[in-house]
């Protein structure tokens, strides 16, 4: 039985972009015959507001913040998914970063 995949999408500042991809390639498994460290990257623009008892990477209380970021995505096996979150819960300089898991398909599994 195949493992499940999952992609894995995260917004960070750029200066902690290939940090971050450097040590979730150190935690996983390569999904590409031949090919490893294989991520896409986007120019993104996050926006919040820190509330009262926050501690913000960036921004003050009570003011919009907007940062461009890089958007990070790649996928992952199941069994490597929770180091993955491991190390972007330890790297990531946001309090609460922005973290989407989505189960996926291999496009080769439809041929």
């Amino acid at each position: 039985m195949a493992d499940s995949i999952f992609k894995v999408a995260v917004s960070v500042p750029a200066d902690f972009m290939d940090i971050l991809m450097d040590a979730i390639d150190e935690v996983i498994d390569p999904i590409y015959p031949g090919y490893r460290r294989c991520f896409s990257i986007s120019n993104v623009v996050g926006t919040w507001i820190p509330v009262e008892g926050s501690d913000p990477y960036i921004g003050e209380t009570d003011t919009i913040s907007r940062v461009e970021e890089k958007r990070i995505e790649f996928a992952v096996r199941d069994y490597d998914l929770p180091q993955v979150l491991h190390v972007i819960d330890n790297i990531h300089p946001y309090e609460e970063p922005v973290v989407d898991v989505i189960p996926m398909n291999a496009w080769r599994s439809y041929l």
